[in-house]
């Protein structure tokens, strides 16, 4: 009999969602056969049948599921049988000294509580005020005296740790009012990367470019594009001026080790591109960017498209980006934004709609073509000057008719 468990599949992924069985209880399964399908953070996995066989499902759907944990077991009938006749594993007890200590109070927080309460009268009172017991309170004066600091921060904590929460507050007063709705795997990593991400010190560098060369040759170029099934946008001739302008600015391609304090630099160019999913915002990888021309870029994002409206993307596919870029300007609307660092990376690109604006141009005003961009940057590793440096290096290729006109 085989086990089929949830293995790990990198990234640092440690559970994931049992989404969808693709067979049922006690079919019959090939070996190699898709079996069931599990939300991570990143994507969907397919577990393969290990062996050909019955199979028993272990997980039902909707449940969450751990690195390791056992999904189904696959064998013969009469090893399936004998299975369900096992007993369950009985919870390991604690040992008997082990029960001893968690049963007895700590003797630190006995001490705590019967130590002499050193305080003024007006400290007393104040404690009466505030219904406070004197004797949980830790005095930071001389010999342990308390002073009114220390009341006012105890007050404080023991308000907060009483205050009921926002969620109680809405459900007692908008009970038939309010809807749940469990967070996709997808969502919590969103939640959880968006928290790393808050506690980078960002700083945001914005510039206005020229987009007339970069607009021109876009759409001189989506006709031959467009004869070999390829939709060509702005956005391959941007990452490949992008993936130019790291190579000059090394700093920009690098990551930050806290723990070391050291910078790492990444001599290789992967560029992520967020792109939004059924189940909330994915970060695509063009591996390479620098190598690859814009038609094999345009038909790598057309592919990506397919695969997140599909929900076929796989965690390869998502991973070892070195620098993201945004594309808000393909939904339309907008000025100006600050994109969220990707972490671990040091800095994210936000690529704003082209618009009509007037340009100054040998002294008078021209209608042309602007573009908007926004970089938030790690200011741990990236000086402003440094993140100026880098957006002048984008803003040099893409109003370069030359530099745009020889990408093949």
């Amino acid at each position: 009999m085989k086990e089929i468990k949830f293995v790990d599949v990198g990234e640092g992924i440690t559970e994931g969602h049992v989404q969808k069985w693709l067979v049922k209880d006690a079919d019959d399964v090939k070996e190699d056969q898709p079996v069931v399908q599990v939300e991570t953070d990143k994507a969907i996995v397919n577990a393969p049948a290990p062996v050909s066989g019955k199979i028993k499902i272990n997980i039902p759907e909707n449940s969450t599921v751990h690195v390791g944990d056992v999904l189904a077991y696959i064998g013969t009938e009469s090893e399936l049988s004998s299975l369900n006749q096992q007993k369950q594993p009985q919870p390991a007890q604690p040992k008997p000294n082990e029960q001893d200590k968690t049963s007895q109070p700590q003797q630190g927080a006995t001490n705590v509580q019967k130590h002499e309460v050193l305080a003024t009268p007006y400290i007393r009172k104040l404690a009466r005020d505030y219904n406070i017991d004197l004797s949980t309170v830790a005095g930071t004066g001389p010999g342990g005296r308390i002073l009114e600091n220390d009341l006012k921060s105890h007050a404080s904590k023991q308000q907060q740790s009483t205050a009921p929460k926002f969620s109680e507050i809405l459900e007692q007063q908008h009970s038939h009012e309010i809807e749940r709705v469990a967070m996709s795997q997808t969502r919590k990593t969103i939640a959880k990367n968006m928290e790393l991400s808050l506690s980078v010190p960002a700083a945001v560098h914005m510039d206005i470019i020229d987009a007339r060369p970069l607009y021109e040759v876009e759409t001189k170029r989506k006709k031959e594009a467009a004869e070999k099934n390829v939709h060509l946008t702005f956005l391959p001739f941007i990452i490949k001026a992008t993936a130019q302008a790291l190579k000059e600015n090394p700093l920009v391609n690098s990551s930050y080790d806290r723990d070391r304090q050291e910078i790492i630099l990444k001599k290789y160019y992967n560029i992520g591109l967020a792109a939004e999913a059924k189940d909330g915002l994915k970060v695509v990888v063009i591996k390479d960017a620098g190598t690859k021309n814009i038609i094999d870029i345009a038909n790598e994002i057309q592919g990506f498209h397919k695969k997140l409206e599909e929900n076929t993307i796989t965690i390869e596919e998502m991973r070892d980006s070195t620098f993201t870029i945004t594309n808000i300007g393909s939904l339309g609307g907008g000025f100006l934004s600050v994109p969220i660092i990707n972490y671990p990376e040091v800095a994210i690109l936000g690529v704003h709609m082209i618009k009509d604006a007037p340009i100054a141009e040998n002294g008078k005003i021209v209608i042309g073509k602007e573009l908007p961009l926004s970089l938030s940057f790690d200011h741990r590793v990236i000086d402003g000057a440094d993140a100026a440096r880098f957006v002048n290096s984008i803003k040099k290729y893409l109003q370069d008719r030359a530099f745009l006109e020889g990408l093949s």
